[in-house]
Protein backbone atom coordinates (compact mmCIF):
# COMPACT_ATOMS: atom_id res chain seq x y z
CA UNK A 1 0.00 0.00 0.00
CA UNK A 2 2.80 2.39 0.92
CA UNK A 3 4.51 1.86 -2.44
CA UNK A 4 1.51 1.86 -4.79
CA UNK A 5 0.86 5.13 -6.55
CA UNK A 6 -2.58 5.59 -8.11
CA UNK A 7 -3.35 7.85 -11.02
CA UNK A 8 -6.25 9.38 -9.12
CA UNK A 9 -7.82 9.04 -5.71
CA UNK A 10 -11.45 10.11 -5.44
CA UNK A 11 -12.56 11.13 -1.95
CA UNK A 12 -16.32 10.81 -1.66
CA UNK A 13 -19.04 8.45 -2.85
CA UNK A 14 -22.08 10.56 -3.63
CA UNK A 15 -23.24 11.33 -7.18
CA UNK A 16 -20.13 13.45 -7.82
CA UNK A 17 -17.59 10.95 -6.54
CA UNK A 18 -19.10 7.86 -8.14
CA UNK A 19 -19.65 9.58 -11.49
CA UNK A 20 -16.01 10.67 -11.40
CA UNK A 21 -15.13 7.03 -10.70
CA UNK A 22 -17.05 5.81 -13.77
CA UNK A 23 -15.29 8.31 -16.04
CA UNK A 24 -11.86 7.80 -14.51
CA UNK A 25 -12.17 4.03 -14.70
CA UNK A 26 -13.35 4.08 -18.29
CA UNK A 27 -10.34 6.26 -19.12
CA UNK A 28 -8.18 3.37 -17.82
CA UNK A 29 -6.85 5.43 -14.93
CA UNK A 30 -5.65 3.44 -11.92
CA UNK A 31 -8.33 4.75 -9.58
CA UNK A 32 -9.08 4.38 -5.88
CA UNK A 33 -12.37 5.56 -4.40
CA UNK A 34 -12.39 6.30 -0.68
CA UNK A 35 -16.10 6.47 -0.07
CA UNK A 36 -16.35 6.82 3.70
CA UNK A 37 -17.96 4.50 6.24
CA UNK A 38 -21.21 6.40 5.64
CA UNK A 39 -21.33 6.43 1.87
CA UNK A 40 -23.67 7.63 -0.86
CA UNK A 41 -24.10 11.27 0.13
CA UNK A 42 -27.40 12.92 0.96
CA UNK A 43 -29.37 10.63 -1.36
CA UNK A 44 -28.81 7.77 1.08
CA UNK A 45 -31.19 9.53 3.48
CA UNK A 46 -33.67 10.52 0.77
CA UNK A 47 -36.81 8.59 -0.08
CA UNK A 48 -38.42 9.22 -3.45
CA UNK A 49 -36.31 11.10 -6.03
CA UNK A 50 -38.47 12.37 -8.89
CA UNK A 51 -36.11 14.83 -10.57
CA UNK A 52 -33.24 12.58 -11.65
CA UNK A 53 -33.47 11.97 -15.41
CA UNK A 54 -34.18 8.46 -16.60
CA UNK A 55 -36.64 7.46 -13.89
CA UNK A 56 -40.08 8.40 -15.12
CA UNK A 57 -41.81 7.12 -11.98
CA UNK A 58 -39.07 8.27 -9.61
CA UNK A 59 -36.53 6.20 -7.70
CA UNK A 60 -35.67 5.71 -4.04
CA UNK A 61 -32.50 7.60 -3.08
CA UNK A 62 -30.62 4.57 -1.68
CA UNK A 63 -31.59 2.51 -4.74
CA UNK A 64 -30.21 5.19 -7.03
CA UNK A 65 -26.94 5.31 -5.12
CA UNK A 66 -26.62 1.52 -5.25
CA UNK A 67 -26.93 1.78 -9.04
CA UNK A 68 -24.21 4.45 -9.06
CA UNK A 69 -21.97 2.19 -6.97
CA UNK A 70 -22.47 -0.92 -9.07
CA UNK A 71 -21.75 1.03 -12.24
CA UNK A 72 -18.57 2.48 -10.72
CA UNK A 73 -17.41 -0.98 -9.66
CA UNK A 74 -17.57 -2.11 -13.29
CA UNK A 75 -14.73 0.25 -14.14
CA UNK A 76 -12.88 0.90 -10.88
CA UNK A 77 -10.94 -1.94 -9.28
CA UNK A 78 -10.95 -0.50 -5.76
CA UNK A 79 -13.70 1.13 -3.73
CA UNK A 80 -12.96 1.31 -0.01
CA UNK A 81 -15.53 2.47 2.53
CA UNK A 82 -13.01 4.24 4.72
CA UNK A 83 -12.95 7.72 6.24
CA UNK A 84 -10.16 10.03 5.17
CA UNK A 85 -8.60 11.68 8.21
CA UNK A 86 -6.08 14.02 6.57
CA UNK A 87 -4.35 14.77 3.29
CA UNK A 88 -1.03 16.12 2.06
CA UNK A 89 -1.81 17.66 -1.31
CA UNK A 90 1.31 19.64 -2.14
CA UNK A 91 4.09 17.98 -4.06
CA UNK A 92 4.07 15.77 -7.11
CA UNK A 93 2.69 12.74 -5.22
CA UNK A 94 -0.36 13.41 -3.06
CA UNK A 95 -0.89 11.52 0.20
CA UNK A 96 -4.30 10.60 1.57
CA UNK A 97 -4.49 9.21 5.10
CA UNK A 98 -7.01 6.86 6.67
CA UNK A 99 -5.93 6.78 10.32
CA UNK A 100 -2.42 5.24 10.19
CA UNK A 101 -2.73 4.07 6.57
CA UNK A 102 -1.53 6.20 3.69
CA UNK A 103 -2.55 6.08 0.02
CA UNK A 104 -0.52 7.84 -2.66
CA UNK A 105 -1.68 9.31 -5.96
CA UNK A 106 -0.62 11.58 -8.77
CA UNK A 107 -3.95 13.44 -8.58
CA UNK A 108 -6.92 13.77 -6.25
CA UNK A 109 -10.60 14.59 -6.77
CA UNK A 110 -12.35 16.01 -3.70
CA UNK A 111 -16.04 15.06 -3.80
CA UNK A 112 -17.00 14.90 -0.13
CA UNK A 113 -20.19 16.93 -0.45
CA UNK A 114 -21.99 18.92 2.23
CA UNK A 115 -24.59 18.27 4.90
CA UNK A 116 -27.52 20.48 5.86
CA UNK A 117 -27.36 22.40 9.11
CA UNK A 118 -29.87 21.03 11.57
CA UNK A 119 -31.79 22.71 14.37
CA UNK A 120 -30.84 20.00 16.87
CA UNK A 121 -34.34 19.68 18.30
CA UNK A 122 -36.46 16.67 19.29
CA UNK A 123 -38.29 15.05 16.39
CA UNK A 124 -36.06 16.50 13.69
CA UNK A 125 -34.31 13.19 13.00
CA UNK A 126 -37.47 11.15 13.58
CA UNK A 127 -39.36 12.96 10.84
CA UNK A 128 -36.49 13.44 8.40
CA UNK A 129 -37.98 12.59 4.99
CA UNK A 130 -41.31 12.20 6.75
CA UNK A 131 -42.06 15.91 6.49
CA UNK A 132 -38.68 17.42 7.35
CA UNK A 133 -36.47 18.38 4.39
CA UNK A 134 -33.60 20.68 3.52
CA UNK A 135 -34.31 20.96 -0.21
CA UNK A 136 -37.38 22.74 -1.56
CA UNK A 137 -36.39 22.01 -5.16
CA UNK A 138 -36.17 18.29 -4.38
CA UNK A 139 -39.25 17.85 -2.20
CA UNK A 140 -41.57 20.80 -2.70
CA UNK A 141 -43.89 18.97 -5.09
CA UNK A 142 -44.74 16.44 -2.36
CA UNK A 143 -46.55 19.17 -0.40
CA UNK A 144 -49.33 20.25 -2.71
CA UNK A 145 -52.27 22.10 -1.16
CA UNK A 146 -51.11 21.75 2.45
CA UNK A 147 -49.59 24.16 4.96
CA UNK A 148 -45.84 23.96 5.51
CA UNK A 149 -43.11 25.88 7.34
CA UNK A 150 -39.69 27.22 6.37
CA UNK A 151 -37.12 28.17 9.01
CA UNK A 152 -34.41 30.74 8.34
CA UNK A 153 -33.81 34.43 7.80
CA UNK A 154 -31.45 34.78 4.86
CA UNK A 155 -31.90 34.94 1.10
CA UNK A 156 -32.03 31.16 0.87
CA UNK A 157 -34.97 30.99 3.26
CA UNK A 158 -36.76 33.71 1.27
CA UNK A 159 -36.15 31.91 -2.01
CA UNK A 160 -37.28 28.56 -0.61
CA UNK A 161 -40.44 30.07 0.89
CA UNK A 162 -41.38 31.80 -2.35
CA UNK A 163 -40.68 28.66 -4.40
CA UNK A 164 -42.82 26.54 -2.08
CA UNK A 165 -45.86 28.77 -2.59
CA UNK A 166 -46.17 27.10 -6.00
CA UNK A 167 -47.26 23.94 -4.22
CA UNK A 168 -48.36 24.63 -0.64
CA UNK A 169 -51.62 26.28 0.30
CA UNK A 170 -49.72 28.39 2.84
CA UNK A 171 -46.09 28.83 3.86
CA UNK A 172 -45.16 29.83 7.40
CA UNK A 173 -41.74 31.53 7.48
CA UNK A 174 -40.26 31.15 10.95
CA UNK A 175 -37.38 33.36 12.12
CA UNK A 176 -35.88 33.64 15.58
CA UNK A 177 -35.15 37.37 15.33
CA UNK A 178 -37.32 40.45 14.78
CA UNK A 179 -35.82 41.20 11.38
CA UNK A 180 -34.39 39.24 8.47
CA UNK A 181 -30.79 39.33 7.27
CA UNK A 182 -31.92 38.73 3.68
CA UNK A 183 -31.63 41.41 1.01
CA UNK A 184 -34.28 44.11 1.04
CA UNK A 185 -35.69 43.11 -2.33
CA UNK A 186 -36.20 39.53 -1.17
CA UNK A 187 -37.87 40.70 2.03
CA UNK A 188 -40.23 42.91 0.06
CA UNK A 189 -41.23 40.00 -2.19
CA UNK A 190 -41.90 37.76 0.79
CA UNK A 191 -43.92 40.31 2.74
CA UNK A 192 -46.02 41.05 -0.36
CA UNK A 193 -46.86 37.38 -0.98
CA UNK A 194 -50.35 36.56 0.37
CA UNK A 195 -49.50 32.87 0.72
CA UNK A 196 -46.63 33.54 3.15
CA UNK A 197 -47.12 34.28 6.85
CA UNK A 198 -44.05 35.50 8.74
CA UNK A 199 -43.43 34.51 12.36
CA UNK A 200 -40.82 36.78 13.93
CA UNK A 201 -39.09 36.10 17.27
CA UNK A 202 -40.07 32.47 16.91
CA UNK A 203 -38.05 29.31 17.53
CA UNK A 204 -39.03 25.75 16.70
CA UNK A 205 -38.57 23.70 19.86
CA UNK A 206 -39.90 20.32 18.71
CA UNK A 207 -41.18 18.52 15.63
CA UNK A 208 -44.36 16.59 16.36
CA UNK A 209 -46.23 13.91 14.46
CA UNK A 210 -47.65 10.41 14.44
CA UNK A 211 -45.98 7.15 13.45
CA UNK A 212 -46.15 8.14 9.76
CA UNK A 213 -45.36 11.81 9.35
CA UNK A 214 -44.91 15.27 10.83
CA UNK A 215 -48.14 17.09 11.64
CA UNK A 216 -47.20 20.08 13.79
CA UNK A 217 -44.40 22.14 15.33
CA UNK A 218 -43.96 23.39 18.88
CA UNK A 219 -43.10 27.09 18.61
CA UNK A 220 -41.58 29.36 21.28
CA UNK A 221 -42.04 33.11 21.03
CA UNK A 222 -38.75 34.26 22.50
CA UNK A 223 -40.05 37.78 23.08
CA UNK A 224 -42.92 36.96 25.43
CA UNK A 225 -41.77 33.39 26.27
CA UNK A 226 -45.06 31.79 25.22
CA UNK A 227 -45.43 28.45 23.45
CA UNK A 228 -47.87 27.46 20.72
CA UNK A 229 -48.46 24.62 18.30
CA UNK A 230 -48.40 25.25 14.57
CA UNK A 231 -50.25 22.75 12.40
CA UNK A 232 -48.18 22.02 9.29
CA UNK A 233 -47.35 18.96 7.23
CA UNK A 234 -43.85 19.93 6.21
CA UNK A 235 -40.78 21.71 7.57
CA UNK A 236 -38.01 22.96 5.31
CA UNK A 237 -34.67 23.82 6.90
CA UNK A 238 -33.09 26.84 5.21
CA UNK A 239 -30.34 27.66 7.68
CA UNK A 240 -27.41 26.65 5.50
CA UNK A 241 -25.16 23.70 4.72
CA UNK A 242 -21.80 22.55 6.05
CA UNK A 243 -19.30 21.54 3.35
CA UNK A 244 -17.25 18.52 4.41
CA UNK A 245 -13.83 20.11 4.12
CA UNK A 246 -12.49 19.86 7.67
CA UNK A 247 -10.01 17.09 6.79
CA UNK A 248 -8.33 19.39 4.25
CA UNK A 249 -6.86 21.47 7.08
CA UNK A 250 -6.87 24.67 5.00
CA UNK A 251 -4.63 23.23 2.27
CA UNK A 252 -7.16 24.28 -0.36
CA UNK A 253 -8.58 27.76 -0.71
CA UNK A 254 -12.07 27.96 0.77
CA UNK A 255 -14.59 30.76 1.14
CA UNK A 256 -16.03 32.17 4.36
CA UNK A 257 -18.45 29.24 4.58
CA UNK A 258 -15.67 26.66 4.01
CA UNK A 259 -16.72 25.72 0.46
CA UNK A 260 -13.76 24.91 -1.79
CA UNK A 261 -12.98 27.74 -4.19
CA UNK A 262 -12.49 26.35 -7.68
CA UNK A 263 -11.79 27.88 -11.06
CA UNK A 264 -14.47 26.77 -13.54
CA UNK A 265 -15.91 24.68 -10.73
CA UNK A 266 -13.09 22.10 -11.09
CA UNK A 267 -9.57 23.48 -10.58
CA UNK A 268 -8.39 24.13 -7.02
CA UNK A 269 -5.38 26.25 -6.04
CA UNK A 270 -3.16 23.12 -5.96
CA UNK A 271 -1.97 21.58 -9.20
CA UNK A 272 -3.38 18.08 -9.69
CA UNK A 273 -6.16 18.50 -7.13
CA UNK A 274 -9.69 18.85 -8.49
CA UNK A 275 -13.11 19.24 -6.92
CA UNK A 276 -16.65 18.15 -7.75
CA UNK A 277 -20.12 18.50 -6.30
CA UNK A 278 -21.61 20.09 -3.22
CA UNK A 279 -18.26 20.55 -1.50
CA UNK A 280 -17.78 23.37 -4.01
CA UNK A 281 -21.34 24.13 -5.16
CA UNK A 282 -23.38 26.16 -2.68
CA UNK A 283 -26.01 27.18 -5.23
CA UNK A 284 -27.60 24.21 -7.01
CA UNK A 285 -26.96 21.27 -4.65
CA UNK A 286 -28.71 18.72 -6.88
CA UNK A 287 -27.80 15.12 -7.64
CA UNK A 288 -27.74 15.82 -11.36
CA UNK A 289 -25.43 18.84 -11.06
CA UNK A 290 -23.14 16.91 -8.71
CA UNK A 291 -22.96 14.01 -11.19
CA UNK A 292 -22.14 16.43 -13.99
CA UNK A 293 -19.41 17.98 -11.87
CA UNK A 294 -17.94 14.54 -11.21
CA UNK A 295 -17.83 13.89 -14.94
CA UNK A 296 -16.00 17.18 -15.56
CA UNK A 297 -13.49 16.60 -12.77
CA UNK A 298 -12.57 13.12 -14.04
CA UNK A 299 -12.16 14.32 -17.62
CA UNK A 300 -9.97 17.21 -16.52
CA UNK A 301 -7.93 14.91 -14.24
CA UNK A 302 -7.30 12.52 -17.15
CA UNK A 303 -6.24 15.40 -19.41
CA UNK A 304 -4.02 16.80 -16.70
CA UNK A 305 -2.34 13.43 -16.15
CA UNK A 306 -1.79 13.16 -19.91
CA UNK A 307 -0.12 16.56 -20.00
CA UNK A 308 -2.87 17.97 -22.21
CA UNK A 309 -4.41 20.25 -19.59
CA UNK A 310 -2.02 22.02 -17.25
CA UNK A 311 -3.47 24.99 -15.36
Amino acid sequence: MENQIYDVIIIGSGPAGLTAAVYAGRARLNTLVLGGTVWGGQLQTTTLVENYPGFAEGVQGPDLMNMFLEQAKRFVSEVKFEDVTKVELTGEIKKVYVADKVYQSKSVIIATGAKPKMLGIPGEDTYWNKGVSACATCDGAFFRNVEIAVVGGGDTAMEEAEFLTRFASKVHLIHRRDQFRASKIMQEKILANPKIEVHYNSEIKEVLGDDKALNSLKILNNKDNTESELKVEGLFLAIGHIPLTQFLEKQLEVDEEEYVIAKNGVYTNIDGVFVAGDVEDNIYRQAITAAGAGCKAAIIAERWLSGIDKV
